[in-house]
């Protein structure tokens, strides 16, 4: 049956409106975070559970050296504290939730490292700490990674330091949780004998409880902080990469961190150099 040159235009029309009406749908791609910063709102990924760095408080509000870094990163893109919604990203499902959409960066002890880069980009580092121990204060047995033979140590799944734990210190008894929260309860409870990630993550759960834990003070490890990105945004990454040298250079990274840091011993150490490649 032959088609007449008006019919044919018809059926190219309605074609057309039936493609556009599904990417207005969610046909297409999810908002880029700068679309997103340009409607000015963003969703940024933080840890509820970490004092001193990412910790959600009673009243619903939020606070720590993380917070800051989010905040000012999102007022250098346009973007006021009142409009960003921060999202909890425990460490197993970060790339999860840069890869769908859910969030539009993330600034959650985030390390980089070459496996996570397969899946999403990096902005940064923005802070430089070192995997340590943490055990109770009458602790006397541990007193490094090399003494943890046959002790039950806590770290939580999908993070560097579980991983590390499980492939150099096969010697250890690793038990993984969702949060390192779960973690100091169970030390708090004696089910566990230490508590292993990032020194200054350790820091600020040992200032939370004084005279009850303390830190080893033994790092193993180098740890990059990154802001995590979707895979390939070459324009969101040199943009986040400029707001963390602005934050270093005009004052603002040592001031997060000497109010985030009171009272865990911590120094603020030398800024970290960002990698532009």
């Amino acid at each position: 049956m032959k088609i007449n040159r008006s019919l044919r235009v018809e059926i190219a029309a309605v074609a057309l409106v039936l493609a556009t009406a599904l990417t207005a749908c969610g046909g297409g791609d999810n908002p880029s975070a700068l679309d997103n910063a340009k409607e000015g709102k963003l969703t940024v990924g933080i840890k509820f559970d970490q004092p001193g760095l990412g910790l959600r408080n009673t009243d619903g509000s939020y606070r720590g050296f993380d917070v800051e870094v989010a905040k000012y990163v999102a007022g250098k893109l346009g973007v006021k504290p009142d409009a960003i919604t921060f999202k909890e990203t425990p460490s197993a499902q970060r790339e999860t939730m840069i890869e769908n959409g859910q969030v539009d960066f993330i600034v959650a002890t985030y390390s980089i490292n070459d496996k996570r880069k397969e899946k999403v980009d990096f902005a940064g580092p923005y802070y430089v700490a070192g995997q340590d121990l943490l055990v109770r204060a009458d602790n006397t047995d541990i007193t490094g990674p090399d003494s943890l033979a046959g002790k039950k140590v806590c770290s939580v799944k999908g993070s560097t330091p579980a991983q590390n734990i499980e492939k150099n210190y096969p010697q250890a008894q690793l038990q993984t949780y969702d949060t390192y929260s779960l973690c100091i309860e169970a030390m708090r409870g004696g089910a566990i004998d230490a508590v292993t990630t990032d020194n200054v993550i350790l820091a600020g759960y040992a200032a939370q409880s004084p005279g009850t834990f303390k830190l080893v003070n033994k790092t193993f490890t180098t740890e990059k902080y990154g802001i995590g990105l979707k895979k390939g945004d070459s324009e969101l990454r040199g943009k986040v990469n400029d707001a963390i040298q602005a934050m270093i250079e005009d004052g603002s990274w040592r001031a997060a961190q000497e109010k985030n840091f009171a009272g865990t011993g911590f120094a603020v150490p030398a800024p970290p150099t960002i990698e532009r490649n």
